[in-house]
C-alpha cells in the first residue's frame, strides 16, 4: 500500500525551496577542525531550510526597519497608541530576528545580514521614502505582516518533510505572531 504523502505547497519540497530572482543565500559555514554536523537532517535539506529561513529573516528585517520607521514617524490624532504600539511590533520583531538567524547558524548555514543581502531576497517592500498617513502606515504594516506569514507558510511543509520539527514549530509560532499582529492592525482601518 501507497504510503500517503503531506501536502506540500507545489513549489517547496524537501531539498527544493522557491528562491526569490534565482538567489541562493545559505551559503554553508564550517571548518576542517568541527566535526560534520549530524543532527539527522540530511546535508541538502538543511540547505533548502536554511535558504527559507534566511528569506523569512529578510522580510522580518525588512518589517523591523518599517514598524521602526513608522514609530518615529507617526504623527496625527492618533499618534500616542500608534507610536506605544509600534514600539511593541518592532521590539517582538528584533527578538525574532535573532531567533531565525540563530536557526540557520544551527543548520550549519551562515545567518544574511547586510542590505544588501536582504534586499535581494526581501519580499516586504523597504519602507517608503516619505513617511505617509498614520492609517496608511497601518495598511503597510498590515500587508507586511500577511506577506511575512505566507512566506514562512512555505517553508514549513519543507522543514516537516526534512523531520525538523524545531524548524517548523518556529515558523508556525511566527506565523501566529503575524497573523495576530495583521489582525490587530487591520483592526484599526475598520469603521
Amino acid at each position: 500500500m501507497a504510503k500517503a504523502s503531506k501536502k506540500t505547497s507545489p513549489s517547496a519540497s524537501p531539498g527544493k525551496v522557491p528562491k526569490k530572482g534565482g538567489a541562493v543565500v545559505a551559503q554553508e559555514s564550517g571548518s576542517r577542525n568541527a566535526p560534520i554536523i549530524n543532527i539527522g537532517i540530511e546535508r541538502q535539506d538543511r540547505a533548502a531550510i536554511a535558504e527559507g529561513l534566511s528569506r523569512v529573516l529578510a522580510d522580518t528585517y525588512t518589517l523591523y526597519l518599517t514598524t521602526h520607521n513608522f514609530h518615529w514617524n507617526v504623527t496625527g490624532p492618533h499618534f500616542n497608541s500608534l507610536h506605544a504600539m509600534f514600539m511593541g511590533q518592532y521590539t517582538e520583531l528584533w527578538g525574532a530576528t535573532d531567533v531565525l538567524a540563530e536557526r540557520i547558524r544551527a543548520l550549519g548555514h551562515y545567518a544574511p545580514g547586510s542590505y544588501a543581502e536582504f534586499s535581494k531576497i526581501a519580499t516586504v517592500p523597504d519602507v517608503p521614502p516619505t513617511p505617509p498617513k498614520a492609517m496608511e502606515m497601518v495598511r503597510i504594516l498590515v500587508k507586511g505582516h500577511e506577506t511575512v506569514s505566507r512566506i514562512a507558510r512555505e517553508f514549513i511543509p519543507v522543514a516537516e518533510e526534512a523531520g525538523d520539527d524545531p524548524t517548523a514549530d518556529m515558523l508556525t509560532a511566527r506565523c501566529t505572531v503575524h497573523d495576530q499582529t495583521a489582525w490587530m492592525l487591520r483592526s484599526l482601518l475598520e469603521d
